[in-house]
């Protein structure tokens, strides 16, 4: 192999095909989903010079001896969700031996890992059970709810969780040109991803120094309660892809899962069909990790004042389609990253909350009717929702945990810097404030029983225990409420 300077992860990637190492943040090092094995210790690939594993033992997911005993563990827990992360989380946890029964141990294992969609407390869960055999489940009812809660058609099953989820980086022609952006927003093409990028100019992007900023004045009034946001990053580890042949239909960047909304308008699809048709080839089109930042659309800021009978009036940062339902609402001109209408529960979320807020009682209600009231106190997350029949509790369990772990950072830790001129300027993976697997408390779950027509529950859920944070914290008038 010559020595031209590619990482481990393109060598596996671009010219061995093996796709089961994820890039969530390449080549920043941060996400840890392409973490594999090099002489039996866990290493990030994306970050290592593929001369320096001349000669040594590389092993990816798909060789771990009890491969198929994690993805069964992984399975019956509800520790993988779209699966982007959990082919590296599993190639480290593999690594740990018999330590992997130790919650300490795995959580210092997890710190090199970030993940969006579990809340962590089922990968501890997952780790602890390999071994003891998987249930019989109802994949299609297991995917009917799955979908319901991300929001999109998704895969339940092993193969899941080591990474066959069906990405569009994953699955596009081997022969596909690939784009990717320069600094000036232009599309840079080349025969690999490592070609593309050199010829791009790629500059590392940066965590910044500047603070978090709150661009909406509370408006003035009579209030029980006041709450002024900022932008909150989606923070999906699967950056933006999708790749498409001359005169054909582009691949979907949301695959096995909904991005929280994030990916929505995303520029990727439309961009892989003009560059196909213009250079005749298949195209796949990738955006980096700070083109996601730059371009992605946000969560909008808010300031907003609610009343002790729970009316108020909340200032947004303007934003096509997005509504609170039970109060008057002021859009305000602001000068920052793009904001999305579609982002997790956007609008009705935060008119509930701040009704919550008023009465003091963590309990909401969604749009489509379900039902979920939380506590947080010392001993962790307590939730009860109700969203009709279950179909597969395992996964409506997932994601309620996954809810509790969004809604606690969105309290309490998530927001980006952007500077006077709307510039972004938390360009890592980790600078946008998501919570760690150590920082995750334990979650439990009640499930309660309905013959009902199912719907979402974990966008409740992560609703009312966004405001049961917020009460436990005090209620501070500004997220996030602590220090990032």
């Amino acid at each position: 192999m010559p020595d031209d300077g590619w990482s481990l992860l393109a060598v596996l990637r671009e010219r061995l095909g093996v796709v089961t190492a994820k890039d969530g943040c390449s080549p920043q090092g941060q996400c840890g989903c392409c973490t594999v094995l090099v002489d039996g210790a866990p290493r990030v690939a994306c970050v290592t010079p593929a001369r320096r594993v001349a000669g040594r033992d590389v092993t990816t997911v798909d060789a771990l001896p009890d491969r198929d005993a994690w993805a069964d563990a992984f399975t019956a827990c509800g520790a993988s969700q779209c699966g982007f992360c959990t082919p590296g989380i599993i190639v480290r946890l593999a690594a740990l031996g018999d330590r992997r029964v130790d919650p300490d141990a795995v959580n210092t294992a997890l710190l090199a890992h970030l993940c969006r969609c579990t809340g962590w407390r089922t990968i501890l869960d997952a780790a602890a059970q390999l071994g003891t055999g998987a249930p019989r489940r109802d994949w299609d009812a297991a995917a009917r709810r799955a979908a319901l809660e991300g929001g999109v058609a998704q895969r339940v099953g092993p193969e899941v969780a080591l990474g066959a989820g069906g990405f569009a980086e994953d699955t596009a022609p081997a022969d596909a040109l690939v784009a990717v952006l320069d600094g000036n927003g232009e599309w840079v093409v080349g025969e690999s991803l490592t070609e593309a990028r050199a010829a791009a100019g790629k500059v590392q992007g940066r965590r910044t120094t500047v603070a978090v900023r709150h661009p909406i004045e509370v408006p003035p009034g009579d209030w029980a309660v006041t709450l002024r946001t900022t932008w909150v990053e989606p923070a999906y580890l699967e950056t933006d892809a999708s790749w498409c042949v001359p005169g054909g239909e582009p691949a979907s960047p949301l695959a096995n899962g909904g991005a929280f909304g994030g990916k929505i308008e995303s520029i990727a699809p439309a961009a892989a069909r003009q560059l196909a048709d213009q250079h005749g080839r298949a195209v796949r089109v990738v955006l980096s990790r700070e083109d996601t930042v730059r371009r992605g659309p946000k969560r909008p800021p808010i300031a907003a004042g609610v009343r002790a009978d729970g009316t108020g009036l909340v200032r947004v940062a303007r934003t096509d389609g997005i509504a609170f339902p039970g109060f008057d609402v002021e859009p305000v001109d602001v000068v920052g990253p793009p904001t999305t209408a579609a982002a997790r529960a956007a609008g009705w979320a935060e008119a509930a909350i701040l009704r919550a807020a008023a009465t003091g009682v963590a309990r909401v209600e969604s749009p489509t009717g379900a039902v979920a009231s939380a506590t947080v106190d010392d001993a962790g997350v307590h939730i009860e929702v109700d969203c009709g029949a279950p179909l597969d509790e395992i996964v409506l369990r997932s994601y309620c945990v996954g809810a509790v772990h969004m809604a606690l950072g969105w309290v309490r830790s998530e927001g980006i810097a952007v500077d006077d001129a709307g510039e972004p300027h938390d360009l890592t993976v980790r600078s946008f404030g998501v919570l760690r697997a150590r920082d995750m408390p334990p979650v439990d779950v009640i499930v309660q029983p309905s013959a009902s027509a199912p719907t979402n529950g974990s966008d409740a859920v992560f609703a009312a225990v966004a405001a049961a944070a917020w009460l436990a914290d005090g209620l501070p008038p500004e997220w996030p409420t602590r220090t990032r």
